[in-house]
């Protein structure tokens, strides 16, 4: 109740709007500052392509700069589907985590109206709580004992 509190506290003293305007202009001048540099790169990718041209000829210099782009597009694209199994995993750790937290949160929410009543546990409440528990532990019994799969289509790795 206190994070809730202070998040609205937050709001009613402007410090929530001064964070958002100092985001978005920070994001405006980064933003530039990309402009000014991809315009930058490409005056420096021309003055390569005149200083090649004039050596060895247009013909060469474009054909050069072709091969260059598509081998560096190339280099990034195998990079990029290497580093997908790594990927895949770090989204189902962090989906895991993040399940565990909600049902955590979700489960100490909870708590407190089931153990309410006249002499402790309301009536059913200790199987409403004894129930999901041990669903639970039988889940992840079973995933310690299933073997993983080999035909995740994330991780790209197959039979």
């Amino acid at each position: 109740m206190g994070m809730l509190a202070s998040l609205i506290s937050g709001l009613a003293s402007g410090e929530t709007i001064a964070a958002i305007q100092r985001a978005r202009v920070t994001a405006m001048v980064y933003s530039v500052a990309a402009l000014a540099a991809l315009c930058g790169l490409g005056f420096l990718v021309g003055a390569a392509y005149i200083w090649t041209a004039a050596r060895y000829g247009p013909v060469a210099a474009s054909l050069s700069f072709g091969i260059g782009f598509l081998a560096i597009a190339g280099l990034i694209l195998l990079v990029y589907r290497m580093s997908a199994g790594s990927r895949a995993r770090r989204r189902a750790k962090r989906r895991n985590a993040d399940m565990k937290a909600v049902g955590i949160a979700a489960a100490l929410a909870v708590l407190p109206a089931l153990l309410k009543g006249n002499g402790g546990v309301a009536k059913g409440g200790l199987g409403a709580i004894l129930g999901p528990a041990i669903a639970l532990a039988a889940y992840a019994i079973y995933r310690e004992n299933v073997k993983p799969d080999s035909d995740d289509p994330d991780t790209g790795k197959g039979k």
